[in-house]
């Protein structure tokens, strides 16, 4: 029986939104994965933005634009991006949280564009693989 692409690129995208999870110090069930294209992930944050101290903080990440720091607005409307962590798409997850960490303490943000590069497939398993070397 054969690997199918889909199951390859969710587990190896879920695999890289658990460690980025862990790596913020939150749980595994505050987070959504997407493998459908263009793949994306949205993670559920403790804290608030400066000067939203009533709106809920996503972490927002697609394999077009990277991460990015997210206010839930009311309703249906969909999330405000606030700040882009821009550089490459997939960044270490301890990138990611101190990142986030100075978003949240009020840091000066911009918006910046991402770098691509490469097949997301191929990334992610050399990625999740990399990782995986240096813990064992």
């Amino acid at each position: 029986m054969g690997l199918d692409f889909e199951d390859a690129v969710t587990r190896a995208l879920r695999e890289y939104v658990r460690r980025v999870t862990a790596a913020l110090g939150l749980s595994g069930e505050c987070s959504f994965v997407q493998a459908e294209w263009p793949a994306n992930a949205y993670i559920a944050v403790d804290g608030h933005l400066p000067g939203f101290p009533d709106r809920d903080v996503a972490l927002l990440w697609d394999e077009r634009d990277g991460w990015a720091a997210a206010v839930e607005t009311q309703g249906a409307e969909d999330l405000v991006v606030r700040a882009r962590l821009g550089g490459d798409v997939l960044p270490p997850p301890a990138v990611v949280a101190n990142w986030l960490t100075g978003v949240l303490h009020g840091e000066p943000v911009t918006l910046h564009a991402p770098r691509r590069g490469g097949d997301l497939t191929v990334r992610l398993r050399t990625y999740n693989a990399s990782e995986l070397s240096r813990t064992a």
